[in-house]
């Protein structure tokens, strides 16, 4: 580094009304960008803090967010399979089926219409669930640890959390915008 390029640096470090405005903005943005992440039960990537900042009136870019996530190294919850590092060889031969099985399609478990969309709907919250609580801590003490981690998961989810495809609202807020729409409507007798 140049002489007077550590001078500049030192300078702003000692005056911070020398630093740039994106400084300024970014010091006054990472704790509100962590305060969110934390009172989310660190789960949220940047593009639900950005959303909860918006809900805040803090006008920020998504860019924005996502660089100074990536500074203070804060990452959201990611569902899915882990990072494959062997592929198979397609060339390689089979092993061959040494039991002998027999495979026989079996009749679908599908009781009435609409059985195998709830079921889609809980395999999905319960996916969410274990990915945002059970599968983050290496171990649980006790049972009673995991009912409260469920129980503060519960009702954070209900309350608090953004969900898209009811606008970037909570449950509970979305509900309540319901309710009160079906009250301004008029009577049908």
């Amino acid at each position: 580094m140049a002489p007077s390029g550590y001078r500049a640096h030192m300078a702003k470090l000692r005056d911070p009304t020398k630093r740039s405005v994106r400084r300024k903005r970014d010091e006054d943005l990472l704790p509100q960008i962590s305060q969110v992440w934390n009172d989310n039960l660190r789960v949220y990537g940047p593009r639900k803090v950005w959303r909860q900042l918006r809900r805040q009136q803090v006008c920020v870019a998504r860019c924005t967010v996502e660089r100074l996530m990536r500074r203070l190294g804060l990452r959201g919850v990611v569902r899915g399979k882990p990072v494959r590092t062997t592929i198979a060889d397609p060339k390689a031969p089979c092993p061959l089926d040494k039991v002998n099985r027999q495979f026989k399609a079996i009749e679908s478990s599908v009781g009435s219409t609409g059985d195998s969309y709830d079921n889609a709907l809980a395999e999905t919250i319960n996916g969410l669930y274990k990915a945002e609580v059970i599968h983050r801590r290496t171990s649980w003490k006790s049972r009673e640890e995991v009912e409260l981690a469920t129980l503060t998961w519960v009702a954070w989810f209900n309350n608090v959390r953004l969900l898209e495809p009811i606008g970037h609202i909570p449950p509970a807020e979305a509900e309540a915008n319901y309710y009160r729409q079906q009250a301004a409507l008029p009577a049908v007798t």
